[in-house]
Order: structure tokens, then sequence, then C-alpha cells
């Protein structure tokens, strides 16, 4: 069986458990944790991040966008990149987009600093990180409505890996509360369809000792 690195607060691996189950893979979690030097983990990944997925074989695949486009490859139903150049060139540029632009501006000054933070050792929130995560969300809560207006996903009627990436992000942000979704009901219907997906169900099981998720952070219709 294929084993999967990952830890569920780092939303790269939150995303290749979201690409295994969209296309009915199994694997065995493997929990790691990045922040703590493991030299068994280190020879798979010297970077020492997660995901990483191993092939029965022993094949080893490092890297949030490798894995994900390794995996559309290797098992292309449902296709995840998109069915042309351009199609695809669209989905790795949103990919990205939530990837990092996202990441920098919402998911490390919000679930960054509530819940990695305090899982490390580390001391109260920064409050001035919490104020930008909280302004810049707006920013892209508008940008998925806006992306969405005439589709049911973020670049056409299926989802694709950059759908599966933006929902990583979010739920970790949605974990720690910090979605103001009454604000902004489109995006809200966009993730309620992504988050009823099979795919959903494991990352909606994760909580961690001492760190309650948002009440409604399970539940399919909120």
């Amino acid at each position: 069986m294929r084993t999967l690195y990952h830890h569920w607060l780092y939303p790269g691996a939150r995303l290749a458990r979201l690409v295994l189950g969209e296309k009915g893979l199994d694997a065995e979690l493997r929990v790691v944790t990045p922040w703590q030097r493991d030299e068994s983990f280190l020879a798979l990944n010297p970077s020492g991040e997660v995901p990483v997925l191993m092939e029965p074989d022993g094949s080893v695949v490092a890297g949030a966008y490798a894995v994900g486009e390794y995996l559309d490859e290797v098992h292309t139903d449902p296709p995840l990149l998109g069915a042309d150049p351009l199609s695809r060139a669209e989905v790795r540029r949103l990919t990205a987009w939530f990837g990092e632009v996202f990441r920098r501006d919402v998911t490390e000054p919000l679930a960054g600093e509530k819940l990695l933070n305090r899982i490390m050792g580390g001391g109260a929130p920064d409050s001035r990180a919490l104020r930008a995560g909280r302004t810049n969300i707006h920013i892209h809560l508008d940008y998925i409505a806006w992306l969405t207006q005439s589709n049911r996903f973020l670049t056409g009627p299926r989802p694709t890996l950059a759908d599966l990436m933006a929902g990583a992000h979010l739920s970790l942000v949605d974990y720690a509360g910090d979605v103001p979704w009454e604000d902004h009901p489109a995006a809200k219907e966009w993730y309620m369809l992504l988050k009823c997906r099979p795919c959903f169900r494991s990352l909606l099981a994760d909580q961690e000792p001492g760190l309650r998720p948002a009440p409604h952070y399970a539940n399919l219709d909120f």
C-alpha cells in the first residue's frame, strides 16, 4: 500500500489527502512533525516538509504540487488539471495562488498563529498578524465569489486541483473560526459544495487535543 507522510496542520498535506480521496485511492497515513528533525524522514525529503508520498514500489514523490500532479497523471479519473493546455495553465495559476498568496496573506497569519504556533509551543498569537489575516481574507473570499459567479467551482463545473488547494487552506482557517462566511455568501456556497464531497470527510474529522474547532467546522450545512 502507498504511504502518505503528513501533518494535519500543513495545508499542502491536506491537499494530498484531498487528491487521494477525490481519486478514491487508499493510503496509510503517517503523521510526522516537520518542525522536529527526523533523519529517517529527511532521507525521504531533504527539505523536511510534508507531504511525502511513497508508492508500494518504494518510489517517493515530495511536495504538495508534485504529489497532486503526479497522482493526477497516474490516476486520470477524475481529471483534476484540465483537458487542454490553457485550462491546465489556469488551474496551475490558481493552485499556486492559494498555495502561495493565500497562504502568505491568510493561512499563516491566522491558522499559523492560532493553531500551529500553539502546537509548536509558541507564545500568544501575534495580534498584528491576526488583524492582517482578518483583513486579507475578505479580498480572497471576494475573489472566490468572482471566479465562481458563472461556475460551480473555480475554473468550471467540476473541482480541480485549484479548488482542493483552496479548500485545504480554508479548512484550516475555518477550524480556527476565522472565516467570515456571513459576509461572503457566494464563497460560502462554493465551500459547502466542496465540503460535501467524500474526499473532505477525513479532514473534517481532524481534531487536536486542546484545540477545539469552530462549532460549525464539521457541519456540511452551516
